[in-house]
């Protein structure tokens, strides 16, 4: 029971975790939408900072997740 419990717990820090990584990409213009365990980001306000932003195009580059 102590372990289920617990399990909800930490499910629901998580979405609500997700819920705030949304809101605050809501709030500097950039879509984003809680998917299960997933924030899609989309529209053109992610366009726009992409563009806008060299340091999170690097960062993303050196990550090795970027086009090649």
């Amino acid at each position: 029971m102590r372990g289920w419990l617990g399990a909800l717990v930490e499910a629901r820090m998580e979405a609500r975790r997700r819920g705030g990584i949304a809101a605050a990409l809501a709030a500097t213009g950039v879509e984003a939408q809680v998917e299960g365990e997933a924030v899609r980001l989309s529209g053109r306000g992610l366009k726009a900072r992409w563009m806008d932003d060299l340091a999170l195009r690097e960062a993303v580059r050196h990550s090795g997740r970027g086009r090649r």
